[in-house]
């Protein structure tokens, strides 16, 4: 990377919410990682202390700071998952790549690792390859999904291909639908929600696809920092969405909105992050009917 290309980068990401986020993630997607001299760069560019810019490289787990292969193979071993034979799953894939979790094929073309939670509780065993999600991996599958990723090959709608479920949500107070098809995102209605902020309000529209990142703020909330929340309500009701749980991304509050099916979708608070759960456990509303 030259310097033309960091300072492109920095420009586009400069005035935005969390915008050191989005310049670290389009960094990382050009060069594979974020090594040490890019981190330095980026904190003499925009100002920022070097203390900062690394703390956020470190803090999300989406980040690198050493090469990666060419594929990204991550496991999950939170406690649904392992209850469903994730660890078999971790096996398999070490099998048949020839490395441990942790490490990089000789080749460079797959690192294998295991997170404690991709957010899709309901679907375990969970694998995420390249932004791809798979639900319901089972040690049979891991050949097919190696396979699949060597080839390249993805059938279908090439957005919905990497996504796991469409989603229909619905206040857990009011039991209204959150569902907003004058405001679509990706093809689909969005789930469109209130936010109120040190700076105001507005409304958050989010992709009904599980495991999309597009989230549409209006207007933005201000950029006072990267793990600033917000406080997200229902736009029917009003009605401040409960948190039960703190997001595995940064920490903070999760919203908890009501998803068809008996799921319920936790949503992080926090505008610059994209931190969500999906899980079979009953909503507080459905435990009380």
């Amino acid at each position: 990377m030259n310097n033309k290309q960091l300072d492109s980068i920095i420009d586009k990401y400069h005035d935005q919410p969390g915008g050191l986020i989005g310049l670290l993630e389009e960094t990382q997607g050009l060069l594979g990682y974020l090594p040490e001299y890019v981190l330095r760069a980026i904190s003499e560019k925009t100002g920022r202390p070097l203390a900062d810019v690394y703390g956020v490289a470190t803090f999300y787990r989406a980040f690198s700071l050493k090469p990666r292969g060419r594929h990204l193979a991550l496991i999950c071993l939170g406690t649904a998952c392992h209850v469903r034979g994730a660890p078999r799953i971790v096996e398999e894939f070490e099998k048949h790549l020839g490395v441990k979790a942790g490490e990089t094929t000789k080749d460079k073309e797959f690192t294998v690792e295991t997170v404690n939670c991709l957010g899709a509780c309901a679907l375990g065993p969970t694998v995420v390859v390249d932004g791809r999600y798979y639900s319901h991996v089972s040690r049979r599958k891991v050949r097919e999904i190696i396979a699949q990723t060597k080839r390249g090959q993805e059938t279908g709608d090439p957005a919905a291909d990497r996504r796991l479920v469409p989603m229909e949500a619905s206040c857990p107070a009011c039991g209204q639908s959150l569902m907003d098809g004058k405001h679509p995102t990706e093809g689909r209605p969005s789930i469109s929600l209130e936010f109120l902020s040190d700076g105001g309000g507005g409304r958050l529209h989010l992709s009904s696809l599980y495991g999309s990142p597009v989230a549409e703020w209006e207007p933005a909330p201000p950029p006072s920092s990267p793990v600033s929340a917000v406080v997200l309500c229902c736009p029917h009701c009003g009605k401040e969405f409960e948190s039960r749980s703190l997001c595995a991304e940064c920490g903070a509050d999760m919203a908890l909105l009501r998803i068809h099916g008996g799921f319920h979708l936790e949503i992080c608070t926090v505008p610059a992050c994209r931190g969500r759960l999906l899980s079979l456990i009953p909503t507080p509303a459905e435990k009380r009917t």
